[in-house]
């Protein structure tokens, strides 16, 4: 009866929700970043004066990180020898290769972190909510590692995107991180919808959002209409084909690499890469393996027009930001050719190709942070002229990573590529391998273009930039030592890292 007082008999009749284990070693990670992202936010509202914040913010940003590193390293121990944790009603799987690119993002957060405490104090931007910022971005990108459930693949997204969002705005002062902040959302709620609407029709078609569960359900039932089940699919490539900067859904990605300030742009270039991938090959690697014949060819030419497209389009400019944005897009066809021949190798010189690139990428945005005048929009080609002449060590170490990401021998970028050349040659996929050589072959030549221009002096009777005099500081020369001798390691001795990359394959 409506409005009637409820009795002890009622309630006696209610049966209690059971609510899902939680293993919070598992999610331990998520939470470290989480907790220092809102312990840095309670510490700004706390303590109104600015240059008391700043040293506190960056200690509790470095402890979040060291707890969750801690954590992940303990939990490679654990996923090795006892399986996969499969926790929070299955909707988190924590295996060996979300542990793999879950160090990824850990590793290019803390790089980002350290990158942008000198960035800060430069520009005079506030520490606090730049820092939780970062911070909750890596959270969301941690728990697209380990989502096992389309709904977690998206709220993990959402999580990951809105601070992102922010941060390339987060220069109020310059209209082109204004810019970039306002195309990256329009763009980005855009994929999210289509990916939330591939979310609806993957349900329709199966009766389930779990991965896992998709899986088996497509394994023990015959769909005599796959129409809904394909559209599905094809709009889940889409939506995660945003984040990774796959032609032809790549157009945010010069404009906001450009506009965004330089650590936000090194730190989307390899940690968001890094978790996009990582939903991207589990969702399809998991949920929809008997499918395989329908989603390779669309993988196939994301591939490839990713490569021409992103190596093509980087030889016009003349902005050092927007050629290496272009590079991200041709860096992600390689890493589409590893996902595409569908293969153990495949896999692994996927993986391996990610950790490679995200150092690569952040050391050289590294450069360019340190090495720019205030403001942050003077990037051309002749802004960085004799760099390595008056700066032999930054600039040497520029020419490095430039010519890692070109692929030349000794380096980890060359390891990475012959990784991924070699996995496609073994499944005979030799038109697709033709195309990432001659890829290769081009992108070279803006590499090289950098490489000199640093060598060339200015031109008679003009000074050499603002930037080329400015000393490196500590932090920023911690990122630029890290990250240029893990590629020298990676080229010299790359047998424990593919070993790595390989185990992380192995349960997925």
């Amino acid at each position: 009866m409506i409005g009637a007082p409820l009795t002890t008999s009622m309630l006696g009749q209610i049966e209690p929700i059971e609510t899902p284990p939680v293993d919070f070693l598992a999610i331990g990670p998520v939470l470290a970043l989480a907790g220092a992202g809102i312990a840095i936010v309670l510490v700004r509202a706390l303590l109104r004066r600015r240059p008391q914040t700043m040293p506190i913010c960056v200690a509790l940003a470095f402890a979040g990180l060291i707890g969750a590193g801690a954590v992940q390293w303990r939990l490679w121990d654990v996923v090795r020898d006892d399986g996969p944790i499969v926790t929070v009603g299955s909707m988190v799987r924590v295996d060996p290769f979300a542990v793999f690119l879950g160090a990824v993002v850990l590793i290019s957060t803390a790089l980002a972190v350290l990158l942008s405490i000198a960035y800060l104090q430069r520009e005079q931007l506030e520490a606090p909510e730049y820092l939780a910022l970062v911070l909750l971005a890596g959270t969301g990108m941690l728990a697209m590692t380990t989502a096992n459930d389309l709904i977690v693949v998206f709220v993990a997204l959402e999580i990951l995107s809105i601070p992102l969002y922010v941060l390339s705005a987060f220069d109020r002062r310059r209209l082109t991180s204004q810019e970039a902040g306002l195309k990256y959302f329009v763009l980005g709620a855009f994929s999210s919808a289509i990916f939330l609407y591939g979310v609806a029709l993957t349900y329709g078609a199966t009766g389930t959002t779990s991965l896992t569960g998709i899986g088996q359900f497509l394994a023990q039932n015959v769909l005599f209409d796959q129409g809904t089940l394909l559209a599905g699919v094809a709009l889940l490539l889409v939506g995660l084909g945003f984040k990774v900067s796959a032609v032809p859904f790549h157009m945010w990605t010069p404009d906001v690499y450009q506009g965004a300030p330089t650590p936000i742009t090194a730190f989307m270039g390899a940690a968001t890469k890094a978790a996009a991938f990582a939903a991207l090959l589990r969702v399809f690697f998991v949920a929809f393996p008997l499918y395989r014949d329908d989603w390779r060819p669309a993988v196939l030419v994301l591939a490839i027009l990713s490569l021409v497209v992103g190596s093509v389009a980087a030889v016009i400019q003349t902005d050092i930001k927007r050629m290496l944005a272009y590079s991200s897009i041709a860096h992600a066809g390689y890493v589409l050719m590893g996902f595409y021949v569908d293969t153990s190798r495949g896999r692994e010189a996927a993986l391996l190709y990610l950790f490679v690139y995200a150092f690569m990428v952040i050391g050289s945005f590294a450069v360019l942070t340190v090495a720019t005048r205030r403001g942050d929009d003077h990037h051309s080609l002749d802004d960085y002229r004799g760099l390595a002449l008056r700066r032999p060590v930054v600039g040497g170490i520029l020419i490095f990573l430039l010519l890692a990401q070109a692929g030349i021998p000794l380096t980890g970028g060359f390891v990475a590529k012959l990784e991924i050349f070699g996995a496609t040659a073994q499944a005979g996929e030799y038109g697709l391998l033709a195309v990432g050589v001659l890829a290769s072959v081009v992108t070279a030549f803006f590499y090289l273009r950098i490489a000199v221009a640093t060598l060339t002096p200015p031109e008679e009777g003009q000074p050499y930039p603002e930037g080329v005099e400015r000393p490196v500081d500590a932090w920023s020369a911690v990122v630029l030592a890290a990250t240029g001798i893990v590629v020298l390691i990676v080229g010299l001795m790359p047998g424990s890292f593919i070993h790595w990359a390989r185990d992380a394959t192995l349960m997925l």
